[in-house]
């Protein structure tokens, strides 16, 4: 049981790489707040791991507490947050209107700003824990159509080390994961009909998509002692995107 004792919060749980996630935190021994947006789902599943579900817009601050202090009044005090929720928004930089501008960056860059402040105190009783930023490859390098999403995936980058350097006096690690192209439903949903990502694995070194699976493995290592010695590190799941330039293509 690699996460035997853990207590952790994982937001936009309820599905993709969040409910991939809190399925191997609970098999693997942790005890999991598992919270979302999307209230029905998140219930169904935290009932079905035998997990609990918070309701948490991770864009508010009253959420933020109300599901802190949930999780410490059930559980304890936090010792792993993983900070997963994201939406995405594509549009050309001369039609992007502020407003998505704005909501992209509340939700993605705010919301994980808010949610690593928000445990800190609870982490720090605990005498240390691990917080793990779920960024992404546009937090690495850019991608044409996908400026508010790249801007706030580079802001969550930037926030894990800054985070690190001044969290690690109090035995809290924190670290961010960059996945590429996941099999998950975002994408579609985002362009409102089904599109079919799979021959973008054929781009990659590994030749096939991510499955939410592969960044719930990463996540599960951040989250355990066994990355006891990192903190403020970057790790891309990309199947190899990230991995050559511009020119090799």
């Amino acid at each position: 049981m690699r996460l035997d004792g853990k207590i952790a919060l994982i937001t936009g749980a309820a599905r993709g790489q969040g409910a991939a996630a809190a399925r191997r935190f609970v098999a693997e021994g942790a005890r999991v707040v598992l919270t979302d947006v999307l209230d029905d789902q998140g219930k169904e599943l935290a009932a079905e791991l035998g997990a609990e579900y918070c309701h948490l817009d991770v864009s508010s601050e009253e959420d933020w507490a109300s599901a802190v202090a949930f999780t410490v009044e059930t559980f304890g005090d936090i010792t792993v947050l993983v900070n997963n929720a994201g939406i995405l928004h594509f549009s050309a930089l001369a039609e992007t209107t502020l407003a998505d501008y704005q909501r992209v960056i509340g939700i993605n860059q705010v919301g994980t700003f808010l949610g690593m402040r928000a445990v800190v105190e609870s982490m720090t009783r605990a005498g240390g824990g691990s917080i793990v930023n779920v960024s992404s490859v546009e937090g690495l390098a850019g991608m044409p159509y996908l400026v508010a999403y790249t801007a706030s995936k580079f802001a969550i980058r930037g926030m894990t080390k800054v985070a690190a350097l001044e969290l690690g006096q109090h035995g809290i690690r924190v670290n961010s994961v960059h996945p590429g192209a996941i099999d998950t439903s975002m994408v579609s949903e985002t362009l409102g009909h089904p599109i079919d990502i799979s021959p973008i694995g054929k781009k990659v070194a590994l030749r096939r998509i991510g499955q939410p699976e592969d960044v719930a493995g990463v996540v599960l290592f951040l989250a355990s002692d066994d990355s006891a010695y990192c903190t403020g590190a970057e790790i891309a799941v990309d199947g190899g995107a990230t991995a050559t330039h511009a020119l090799s293509r």
